[in-house]
């Protein structure tokens, strides 16, 4: 399915940052496809990552200074991702695995 998603250039989401990190190591940019079968990853995605598996994270508001944190700012970039969570917590969202969740839509939404 996520092939057929990236040859028919529609929109792939990712629910979660762990679900974010397999997509990422499974997606081979060269031939524009993902890998299926078994693995493992040590993937650390920062902001400066370029990432091309999907266009969208849905995840929670993760704990400041978090690796996490990182992580979703490889989607929207630093500077808007920090604008976001200074108005969480103005409006007081819940942070962290049982808090509230946002929607992250990538810099480029279709590659």
């Amino acid at each position: 399915m996520l092939n057929l998603a990236k040859k028919e250039r529609r929109r792939i989401f990712s629910i979660g940052t762990t679900t974010l990190r397999a997509l990422e190591s499974a997606y081979d940019p060269v031939t524009n496809t993902f890998c299926s079968g078994p693995g493992v990853t040590e993937l650390f995605i920062l902001p400066e990552n370029r990432l091309q598996s999907c266009q969208g994270l849905i995840t929670n508001f993760h704990l400041p200074g978090s690796s996490l944190l990182l992580l979703v700012s490889a989607f929207a970039g630093k500077e808007l991702i920090l604008k976001a969570y200074q108005k969480a917590i103005q409006e007081k969202f819940r942070f962290y695995s049982y808090g509230d969740a946002m929607l992250i839509l990538g810099i480029e939404l279709i590659p």
